[in-house]
């Protein structure tokens, strides 16, 4: 089993071009203007339009008014929506897109009911909690609050590195992983090295 791979929060063509060539399987764009990842609709599209066929592109909001959702639908053809707010299911299936939820994991968090609120999303990404940012916080959080037999349908996020993600796959084994932070020489600006590091983790903790 090959676990997938999203790179997010891209802004530049050429760290695009860098994740195609590495064979992700899915990018992300931010969609959150309080964001140093954000982008807007016209950096969007210009992105979007360099994928090739299989590579999706993500969109990430955060409580965003649905008219917001629908205007860049409009403009920027997403694969798949991810919501990283307090957001009801009721709204993620509200737009006629593959959606996926970010559930922000800390000690007391029942997954398992996140699992069943959700039953609609393509599949939790489990986050590190943080009372301020809605991701991208750099920090990992203690996998072993996931429950193991849930853990082929998730997506695993939150401080996720090439020092760490060949352990993480053997931990958990999880559907895909996602990473922004620990591909970045800085915010927004990935670095292909770190880029490569951490595709060559993903292979080590698939074949072990």
């Amino acid at each position: 089993m090959r676990t997938r791979v999203k790179f997010c929060g891209l802004t530049r063509l050429a760290d695009v071009d860098a994740a195609v060539a590495l064979g992700v399987d899915a990018i992300g764009l931010v969609f959150h203007p309080p964001s140093p990842r954000g982008l807007d609709v016209e950096q969007a599209a210009a992105l979007v339009a360099a994928l090739p066929a299989f590579v999706t592109a993500v969109g990430l909001f955060v409580d965003a008014e649905a008219d917001r959702v629908r205007a860049v639908l409009e403009r920027v053809p997403l694969g798949a929506l991810q919501f990283h707010g307090a957001e009801p299911a009721d709204y993620c299936r509200g737009f006629g897109r593959p959606w996926i939820k970010s559930v922000a994991v800390r000690a007391g968090v029942d997954l398992k009911a996140e699992a069943r609120r959700y039953a609609g999303a393509s599949a939790l990404l489990l986050d590190t909690y943080d009372p301020v940012l809605a991701g991208g916080t750099g920090r990992r959080f203690d996998w072993g609050l996931v429950p193991i037999q849930q853990a082929s349908r998730v997506i695993l996020a939150g401080g996720l590195t090439a020092a760490n993600v060949a352990d993480a796959i053997r931990q958990l084994r999880p559907h895909a992983v996602d990473v922004s932070g620990g591909i970045e020489q800085s915010k927004g600006i990935k670095s292909p090295d770190k880029m490569t590091d951490f595709m060559k983790g993903v292979g080590d903790g698939d074949q072990s």
